[in-house]
């Protein structure tokens, strides 16, 4: 170790990678919940319930399929994080948080038109 004050001590991370990590995970799983109330709303359509015309039931089975489109994205954006952080705790890159932000929209778009469809 030097005495030299401007020598800048190496960052220490602390637990924010594992904050990061758990917070991943809470966001998942509360994506998960979505991603099977979208999957029920569909799955009831095509069961008679309401008595839905077939448009509507395309529709809902579309949200379903984008819906688990987008969880299965953010799961993969979730284990790239984790798997940096073990590594370091550099910034994600550009292309996984984009990857992410159109999941999420996705995601919610599917969720609110099954709401609206469903309801």
């Amino acid at each position: 170790m030097t005495d030299d004050p401007r020598a800048t001590p190496s960052r220490d991370p602390g637990l924010q990678p594992e904050r990061t990590s758990l917070a991943w995970r809470r966001t998942l799983l509360a994506l998960a919940v979505l991603d099977v109330l979208v999957w029920r709303v569909w799955l009831l359509a095509l069961g008679g319930a309401g008595q839905r015309t077939p448009a509507v039931v395309a529709a809902l089975g579309v949200c379903a399929m984008v819906s688990t489109a987008a969880t299965l994205v953010l799961i993969g954006c979730g284990w790239v994080r984790a798997h940096e952080l073990v590594h370091g705790t550099a910034a994600p890159p550009a292309l996984v948080m984009r990857m992410a932000a159109v999941a999420l929209m996705a995601l919610a778009a599917s969720a609110i038109l099954a709401l609206i469809l469903g309801g």
